[in-house]
């Protein structure tokens, strides 16, 4: 639109039937593009659900190793049966050697693959007593180890520091 000096506006591509940009009036070229971001927002949803399952999937598969069995340590809190999710489980040699640390899962679940053989499991959290599992995993088989943590604490330094107390209040410090 223009404006004559003093005079009412005109349109000069009225007359023609609107204004054309690049070969497109502003009318369908608004509603291309709108199109045009609707199918592509489409599409990036489309991808990222795709992203997610098969994330999901390969969480959930356990990479399989020769000779190898499945150890699945499940940690609930004992009086309540609540999952505990951030417990420390460690995997260990019938000798105490560390073999791998693992943190359980939304659901309470810690899982490992571990060849044939006889193999420690020490669960621990600061708010908890430790408690330590025997357990042999069978290749092809998955063993499954239930342990239920109960109040108190594994830190040594919580009994260290219950214990000053114990005796500041014996003396009435």
């Amino acid at each position: 639109m223009t404006t004559n000096s003093g005079g009412p506006p005109t349109d000069h591509g009225a007359a023609e039937g609107g204004r054309v940009f690049l070969g497109l009036r502003p009318g369908s070229f608004t509603s291309s593009l709108s199109r045009l971001q609707t199918i592509v927002g489409f599409g990036a949803g489309l991808v990222s659900i795709a992203g997610a399952l098969f994330a999901v999937t390969n969480f959930l598969t356990p990479t399989p190793v020769s000779n190898a069995g499945q150890l699945v340590a499940i940690i609930q809190e004992a009086k309540t049966d609540k999952a505990i999710t951030d417990a420390k489980v460690e995997i260990l040699t019938p000798q105490n050697a560390l073999i791998t640390t693992v943190i359980p899962n939304y659901f309470g679940k810690a899982r490992y693959s571990l060849e044939e053989g006889p193999y420690r499991v020490r669960v621990s959290h600061p708010r908890y007593a430790a408690e330590t599992r025997l357990v042999h995993v069978v290749k092809g088989r998955t063993a499954e180890v239930h342990v239920q943590l109960r109040g108190g604490s594994s830190s040594p330094l919580e009994h260290a520091e219950r214990a000053v107390s114990a005796v500041k209040r014996l003396f009435g410090q």
